[in-house]
């Protein structure tokens, strides 16, 4: 088994490359999810999630369930309609238990819950947050321009839970909205919010998140929120803590006024971000998918000072190389192209390699 600490850009030859259903391939995945032996994916390109209630073995494999559309070929944004209880657009985090779902409907503003794990194409949420209904879908309800409220959403691009409790990653609004408990009504409120003061801010300074994409809870309780505008991964040994005071850690800058791509450098280092869009947690380790510089990054222990070096690496030869340099130019066929997201379970990595329109399936040794 390939040791991750000798990882070379060979490695794609040694995983399961997955393109979707071989007549209807994804487009620009940027959610991926495992539960219970599932694969879900967000076929954010084409505005649709797709469900296969068994791990792919080939490149290609038709999926079980399709969300999102009227008929799974179909990819128009709110499958050509009006924005309805079973339409997405542009659908991005996901979560799942094996017996609820949450899905990111991110362009239109607002987190779809299914109540029961759904079984059947273009199936309808049961519970709708950001908006009123299930027919509305301006930011933060009334509209460009508008602030936001306790309720409200504004590209809201990552959820994650516990089992328990709800984080949205609502971007737009450049905070983090916690529920005790997952909600069981439409437009629920939210009981906190991390990044701002107060519900109805949406100003910025360098001490918060400026552009939440992701919110990953370990089972510490540690908090993880990557912030992709900062090319940062902010880090809270508790995430009760996020409610109100700045991170703990940081990882990708030197301190909180730093927001240089690869920290100003010409070329990537072990200790550098570049347009950061994910992280998550696995037993002691955080990885981070470091999207701008084509690569995964793996922080072993977890990091507990400011701009730590990653441990190793998936996607280059070394720290040193980005995806535009020679090597990717010339393709990606062996290597990562912008991976967006990324998940684990029992040892198997899943990375949306958004880029190059694919799921890559990878066992970890550690």
């Amino acid at each position: 088994m390939l040791n991750l600490d000798e990882i070379t850009t060979d490695f794609l030859l040694e995983s399961t490359l997955f393109y979707g259903g071989e007549g209807n391939p994804l487009l620009a995945p940027r959610g991926v999810w495992m539960v219970n032996g599932k694969l879900l994916v967000a076929d954010t390109g084409q505005n649709r999630v797709f469900i296969w209630n068994n791990l792919p073995q080939g490149k290609y494999q038709e999926p079980d369930v399709t969300l999102g559309q009227t008929e799974a070929e179909d990819t128009k944004r709110n499958s050509g309609e009006s924005v309805s209880a079973s339409s997405l657009h542009y659908p991005s985090g996901l979560w799942s238990d094996g017996k609820r779902l949450i899905v990111a409907d991110a362009w239109n503003h607002r987190v779809l819950i299914w109540n029961q794990f759904p079984h059947q194409n273009g199936q309808p949420a049961d519970v709708v947050l950001g908006q009123p209904d299930f027919n509305t879908n301006q930011p933060n309800v009334k509209g460009v321009g508008n602030d936001p409220t306790v309720n409200s959403l504004n590209w809201p691009y990552g959820v994650f839970s516990d089992g328990v409790s709800l984080w949205i990653a609502d971007t737009g609004n450049r905070r983090v909205l916690y529920y005790e408990e997952i909600p069981t009504t439409n437009h629920q409120r939210a009981d906190g919010v991390i990044g701002k003061d107060d519900f109805s801010q949406r100003d910025y300074e360098n001490n918060d998140p400026i552009w939440p994409y992701s919110v990953r809870i370990s089972e510490k309780g540690e908090m993880a929120i990557t912030d992709t505008q900062y090319y940062r991964v902010l880090l809270w040994d508790n995430w009760k803590k996020g409610l109100s005071q700045k991170a703990d850690t940081i990882i990708g800058q030197e301190n909180f006024e730093g927001n240089g791509q690869n920290q100003y450098r010409l070329q990537p280092a072990a200790f550098t971000l570049n347009w950061c869009y994910d992280s998550f947690f696995h037993k002691n380790d955080l990885y981070v998918a470091d999207s701008g510089n084509s690569r995964v990054l793996r922080f072993s222990p977890l990091p507990q000072k400011n701009s730590p070096s990653a441990h190793s690496l998936i996607g280059h030869d070394d720290f040193g190389t980005g995806s535009e340099n020679s090597k990717t130019m010339m393709g990606t066929a062996n290597a990562l192209y912008w991976p967006f997201s990324i998940c684990i379970e029992d040892n198997l990595l899943a990375i949306a390699d958004t880029g190059n329109h694919r799921v890559v399936l990878k066992k970890l040794d550690k």
